[in-house]
Formats: structure tokens, sequence, C-alpha cells
């Protein structure tokens, strides 16, 4: 593992590090990143020391077909951690399809992975200490903002521990998808989908979350029994 104080992105200098020979396992930590990019090239945004980027070079056995799962098993490893470090109970910290890990309701966690070459880039970002006035988005939340301990080298090493074995549960069967069922907060909601979030003309579709198939795509079934799968988009709850 290496630590930084602050960085660009953690996902892009371990990208850089993969092409250049490094060898799966080396874990790159910031403290800071100044343009860190979630889903879609959206950006990350974190305010000096209120969170810590994390990131991952790994070799995925599965075929590539499979490589769905591993930003939703990044997830079950962010929840876990989180839980496992702050003993916030599992009815607090839950998972939004497809890899969002909310707190009390509110993200905390960002999740973006990227294929590069026969490797993969697992990555995250975690509010720890961020306050009202320097969360990057409405809904957003942190640790402290939920009231539960935030260190950052007990979380980290907690989501560490956790990613391994997810991981290695992955490398033996291709999914995790009876953990993230049961993890899954979107699972059995009524929700709304937008197909294609960079276009103004996205496609809306409205029904139940019923469960994800064998690559991890959400299944939607609307109102007139018929069932839809999504490998991407993005997902609103709805009450």
């Amino acid at each position: 593992m290496e630590w930084y104080e602050r960085t660009g992105s953690t996902n892009e200098d371990l990208a850089a590090r993969a092409r250049a020979g490094a060898r799966p396992g080396l874990v790159l930590i910031a403290e800071h990143q100044s343009t860190g990019r979630g889903r879609f090239d959206r950006r990350w945004e974190d305010v000096p020391g209120t969170a810590t980027a994390t990131s991952a070079l790994v070799a995925p056995r599965p075929e590539p077909a499979r490589w769905g799962w591993l930003s939703i098993l990044v997830g079950l490893a962010v929840r876990e951690g989180v839980e496992r470090a702050t003993g916030a109970g599992p009815d607090r910290v839950a998972l939004k399809w497809p890899n969002d890990v909310l707190l009390d309701g509110r993200k905390i966690c960002g999740i973006l992975c990227e294929r590069v070459d026969g490797l993969a880039v697992l990555g995250w970002g975690v509010n720890i200490s961020m306050d009202e006035t320097e969360l990057p988005v409405p809904g957003a939340g942190s640790l402290l903002l939920a009231g539960l301990p935030h260190g950052k080298d007990e979380l980290t090493a907690a989501i560490l521990a956790s990613l391994q074995r997810w991981f290695e549960q992955w490398q033996t069967t291709g999914q995790v998808r009876e953990g993230f069922m049961a993890a899954c907060d979107t699972i059995g909601r009524s929700v709304l989908i937008h197909e294609d979030v960079d276009s103004a003309d996205s496609a809306v579709v409205a029904g139940t979350a019923v469960g994800v198939d064998d690559t991890g795509a959400l299944v939607v079934e609307d109102a007139d029994g018929h069932r839809r799968v999504h490998s991407a988009g993005d997902v609103i709850h709805l009450r």
C-alpha cells in the first residue's frame, strides 16, 4: 500500500502504474483527490482532509462478461467495512444499485471500477468527516454527520479486509449475487431508472426492482408484469 496526502486521481495513478508493469495487489490511498471521477465521468469532489480515496489493482479470473460484479463487490466491502469499523448496524448501512453505499439513507461512498488491459482498477471514495457545508451534492452524508467514529485507518483496514473476502468469493464463483440481494435497499422498491444520463431525451423506466441477474444487472417489473434488465442507468428510489 502507498499513501499520499493528495493526488489528482488514485484510479488514474494506479492505471498508469498498471500499464508500466505494476503487479496486482498494489493499493493507492489518498486523503484528497483534485480530479476524482465517478460513474458516467462525473466529478467526485471532496474537501482536503475530510475523505479518503482508495484504488486497488486486481487480476480477475472470470471472463470479462462477469466484470460488472466488481463494482458491486466493492460496494459490499465498503458497507461491511463501515459496519465493522464504526459499529453501525446493518439497518443503517445499505447499498443502492449498482454500487452506492448509503448511511441512514445518505450517500457516503462513490465507486468506479475500470479495466486496464487484463487487469482491473477498483476505486472508491468515502466521506469521512465532512460537515453539512462541505457535502458535494444534496443527499450526501458522512460518518461524522451520522454520529459515528470516523478514524480513517480503521475504516480503510476494515474495507480492505472485506474486499479481499468478497473478491476471493467472486474469483471462485463469478458472482456475489446472494450477498448483494441481502444488502441492496433497491430490491423490492418502486424505482425510476434514467437509462441515458448524458442525454436530455433519456428514457425513464418506472417499475419495481425485483432482483439482479447473473451479471449483476437490475431486473425491473412494470405495472403490466413485464420485466426488463438494466445494466446501467441512474436509479431513483420512490417512497
